[in-house]
């Protein structure tokens, strides 16, 4: 039998002496990461939620500090997380010692002053985030010795100078953010040479010069936003209003520039382009257009905006043939004429934007193909005839705006089938008949803009069910009969316009119900009564407009209002006196009290209201021998008018002290 095998003595202690030698390296290792991090706490001024204050101790082991990852094969901190934790301070010069760092984030706090050159020792290190902080100085250079680095984000800061050329040896590079600082100099062509970037964003710098064409290199580029900046030159005359957002399949190409490089033509992984509010009116034959269709064919999905571009004339042939469009955005751009039936053949197309153009005539049937839709604003042409009752057929429709347009009729009842519609604007065109009773199936709907038609009769009961609502605008038409009591119901209210309508009776108690309610305009009616005294509940007014109707007296709790601008009350039947607490509304801008049948003194209260700008008491009994002098305090008034009244005496010499006060209807 084989005989077992012993180690010598000797070996033993070799054994026992490595083991020791490892130990003992492992644990002054992480004794220098704590060292490290103990430095960084000591250099946070401001922690005012005691993240670091009350967990960061040495009764812990630093791998269970808050926002510190460890390795399970080298005990060692690999990655420091301390992003939105509000903390002020610096970076100290030993956090360069966290030699396994591979990951450091920090984004979205109040670290100041410059980075310090130790950090260069972070070898491993793949994603580096310090932006949203006030970090100074120049971007170092030797931010390009991170040849792992992926991810370097450093926008909204107060970085100036150049952006280094070194950063064009960062070869792994997917994602680059300096917006937001102010960075000045042209883009070195060297940052080009990352060709693995996917998301490039230098908005909201100073940077000048033209764009490279070497631009083109970045084949896998998703994201591109460089607005907001002094570019200049032959190919991009200036780049301003960048916005981009992005996720795995969106990217946004937003700039403001005369002539297009051909080279964008090699980004094929773009999947939204927005060129809003550009200067595109060289684009001559539409070469953007042309490039998309040929060129970008490999998307799930293209968005493109155009926004604001001057391009005018028609929609081009080479655009509509674009069939992956999930997106069009064209308002807002000076084109003219129909609209093109084949644009019904973009069967993917969930948004159309065609706003504030010159289109006329009327919509082709073939939109019906747009089964996708979710939302359509044709609003601001000169589209006419009646409004399409396939409009029903979109059954995905979130927001349909037809507003400024020559359209005649009725609303069509089919308008009750886009039960996931939220907001309808169809408001100043000549719709006329009534409103029709299937809006009360849209119980999603948080918009109703019908104002500026010729509806006529009963605002209709089911409007009651919409109890989602936010928005509700029915002024300037011939609405008829009394405010309905299922107005109540809509108690998320925010906005009310019945103004200028033939509505009479009183206003319902059930107002008092809309505690939201921010706006409410019932001028212009036939209104009687007194004001209920449950309007007084609506303490988030800042805009009352009731004048312009029957009625009588005008409360004294309408101090309660502690937000309202504008209270308008003119041309009723109001007697009395002045309420004194009107002195209380300290935010009122505009007061209009004219054309009623107030009597009495203007109370010195009233003139406490010191950012009023406008003030009308014309046209009623107003009587005393001069207008107090506690005026004065109305620094910011431009507009008295008193005229119509019993005011007797001298004009107040601080009258004349109001620079932008326009006297004309001071008295008659």
């Amino acid at each position: 039998m084989e005989k077992p095998s012993f180690l010598p003595p000797f070996m033993f202690g070799l054994l026992f002496a490595t083991f020791g030698v490892i130990l003992s390296a492992k644990y002054s290792s992480i004794t220098v990461d704590q060292s490290a991090l103990l430095a960084l706490k000591s250099h946070i001024i401001h922690d005012p939620h005691n993240f670091l204050t009350t967990n960061w101790t040495t009764s812990i082991s630093v791998c269970s500090w808050i926002g510190v990852t460890c390795g399970s094969k080298h005990y060692r901190v690999t990655a420091l997380n301390l992003s939105s934790m509000d903390l002020t301070g610096t970076i100290s010069s030993q956090l360069g010692n966290l030699s396994f760092l591979a990951w450091l984030d920090i984004h979205q706090n109040s670290f100041q002053g410059s980075l310090p050159i130790e950090l260069t020792n972070l070898r491993r290190m793949n994603y580096l985030d310090l932006g949203n902080n006030s970090f100074n100085g120049e971007i170092p250079p030797w931010f390009g010795c991170f040849s792992k680095l992926r991810r370097l984000s450093l926008y909204l800061n107060n970085f100036i100078g150049v952006i280094p050329s070194t950063l064009g040896n960062l070869s792994k590079l997917e994602m680059l953010s300096l917006g937001g600082n102010q960075i000045s100099g042209r883009i070195p062509n060297s940052l080009f040479k990352c060709k693995e970037l996917k998301f490039l964003s230098l908005f909201n710098n100073s940077l000048e010069g033209s764009i490279p064409t070497e631009i083109g290199n970045l084949t896998l580029l998703k994201t591109l936003g460089l607005g907001l900046n002094h570019f200049k030159g032959k190919q991009f005359l200036r780049l301003i209003d960048v916005n981009f957002l992005y996720s795995r399949k969106t990217a946004f190409y937003k700039a403001h520039f005369g002539k297009i490089p051909s080279t964008i033509e090699n980004l094929t992984t773009l999947e939204v382009i927005d060129l809003a509010y550009n200067n595109l009116s060289a684009l001559k034959s539409h070469r953007l257009l042309l490039l998309i269709n040929s060129n970008i064919t490999t998307l799930d999905a293209l968005v493109l905006k155009l926004r604001g571009d001057k391009i005018s004339g028609r929609i081009p042939n080479s655009l509509i043939k674009c069939n992956e469009v999930t997106a069009l955005n064209l308002s807002s751009m000076d084109l003219t004429g129909t609209i093109s039936s084949q644009l019904g053949n973009l069967s993917f197309l969930a948004w159309l934007d065609i706003h504030q153009n010159s289109f006329q005539g009327s919509l082709p049937v073939e939109l019906t193909n747009l089964r996708r839709m979710k939302y359509l604003d044709f609003g601001n042409n000169s589209f006419n005839g009646e409004i399409p009752s396939w409009f029903g057929c979109f059954s995905k429709l979130q927001r349909l705006s037809l507003y400024l347009n020559n359209f005649i009729g009725e609303i069509s009842l089919t308008i009750g089938n886009l039960t996931t519609l939220k907001a309808i604007d169809h408001s100043n065109n000549n719709l006329s008949s009534e409103i029709p009773s299937t809006v009360g199936n849209l119980t999603t709907l948080e918009v109703i803009e019908l104002s500026n038609n010729n509806l006529s009769s009963e605002i209709p009961l089911i409007i009651g069910n919409l109890t989602s609502l936010l928005v509700l605008y029915l002024d300037n038409n011939k609405l008829t009969g009394e405010i309905p009591l299922v107005i109540g119901n809509l108690t998320s209210l925010q906005s009310l316009y019945l103004s200028y309508n033939k509505l009479t009776g009183k206003i319902p108690l059930v107002i008092g119900n809309l505690t939201s309610l921010q706006y409410l305009s019932l001028s212009n009616n036939k209104l009687t009564g007194e004001i209920p005294l449950v309007i007084g509940n609506l303490t988030s007014l800042q805009f009352l407009h009731l004048s312009n109707n029957k009625l009588t007296e005008i409360p004294s709790w309408f101090g309660c209002f502690s937000k309202l601008q504008r209270l308008s009350l003119y041309l009723n039947n109001f007697i009395g006196v002045i309420p004194s607490t009107l002195g209380n509304l300290s935010k009122l801008e505009r007061l209009g009290l004219g054309g009623n049948q107030i009597s009495g003194r203007i109370p010195n209260s009233l003139f406490k209201c010191k950012d009023l700008k406008f003030l009308s008491l014309s046209s009623n009994s107003l009587e005393g021998s001069e207008i107090p002098l506690v005026i004065g305090n109305m620094t910011s008034l431009q507009m008295l008018s008193l005229q119509s009244n019993k005011l007797t005496g001298i004009i107040s010499f601080l009258l004349f002290s109001f620079l932008l006060l326009n006297l004309c209807n001071l008295f008659t």
